[in-house]
């Protein structure tokens, strides 16, 4: 059993907590609740929103509240807040290894910026109305804040990991899992458009039948769609790789776990596409895709580590 310090307990637990945030903001997106809260930081001018329309300020239309969406809303933003404080507290924590490991530090202390631009960044999006370029910029964002989390905790435990692996597949292994973690962004980025286009069909004054959304949104979801193939053939090399190999001990789980939510996601996809677009489906996709890019990185950090 490893004993981990309270920096490393910590960091951890912000990094698990981050991806309950973007299951939150899935739950958010599926149920429609984005503009639950139509200002910001307050919601509805008030730090903690109405719960009938009596409540509501005058200032604001009637129309705009529906008290489900509002604190479906302003739970998501409390979970943010949370997640900022442990950011902030993880970044305390980190001042231990300024000198002794201070890639530690300043991965901290950028994940404690980009947080504080994440904020900012969330209520322009609030601001634009769920403009789509800013809900792909938040995701992006969100993302390179738990990998920049995981790159911390990863350089704060790695002394207690000790794995070997013969030269030659290292250098295959991890060229391979780049390739895969590149398109995997990528793919990343065109499903977060898919969903944007989606968003502007499911709100127009005439709502087509959501078995035809998908149909709907234009060039980005056959782009996506066929995209998702890189990304199989990727994580199919992958299994490849691992098998000749012979690959042992956490790298063969690591990979094995990699290739699992590879195929997935690509099953996850192809249930939304036939499904008409389960909600349940929506949020896994989302989760999904967040956990598999993790994943990756972490299997990536691990194999840079790794002795001959």
């Amino acid at each position: 059993m490893m004993k981990l310090n309270t920096f490393q307990k910590t960091a951890i637990l912000t990094v698990a907590a981050t991806l309950f945030l973007i299951l939150v903001g899935g739950l958010v997106r599926a149920a429609g609740a984005g503009l639950g809260c139509p200002d910001w930081p307050k919601c509805f001018g008030m730090w903690i929103p109405p719960t009938s329309l009596g409540e509501l300020p005058s200032q604001f239309d009637a129309s705009q509240f529906n008290v489900y969406n509002t604190w479906i809303e302003y739970v998501n933003r409390l979970v943010g807040v949370l997640i900022g404080l442990l950011i902030t507290g993880t970044f305390v924590l980190s001042f231990r290894y300024r000198k002794a490991k201070p890639t530690v530090f300043y991965s901290s202390f950028a994940a404690f910026v980009l947080v504080l631009f994440q904020g900012w960044l969330g209520g322009v999006v609030v601001k634009t109305g769920l403009h789509a370029g800013m809900i792909t910029a938040h995701m992006l964002v969100a993302m390179v804040i738990i990998t920049t989390l995981l790159y911390a905790v990863f350089e704060a435990t790695s002394d207690l990991l000790k794995v070997r692996i013969e030269e030659q597949f290292r250098k295959k292994l991890l060229w391979t899992l780049w390739v895969l973690f590149g398109l995997s962004m990528v793919q990343l980025v065109l499903g977060t458009q898919v969903r944007e286009a989606v968003d502007v069909i499911k709100n127009a004054s005439e709502v087509l039948p959501r078995s035809m959304w998908l149909e709907s949104v234009g060039s980005v979801f056959p782009i996506h769609r066929s995209f998702s193939w890189l990304v199989v053939f990727s994580g199919g090399f992958l299994f490849y790789i691992l098998n000749k190999n012979k690959a042992e001990g956490l790298v063969l789980t690591l990979g094995r776990l990699n290739v699992l939510l590879v195929f997935a996601q690509v099953l996850i996809g192809i249930g939304l596409y036939y499904l008409d677009m389960p909600r349940v489906l929506q949020v896994l996709h989302l989760v999904g895709m967040a956990v598999m890019v993790c994943a990756q990185f972490l299997m990536i950090l691990v194999i840079r580590k790794a002795e001959g």
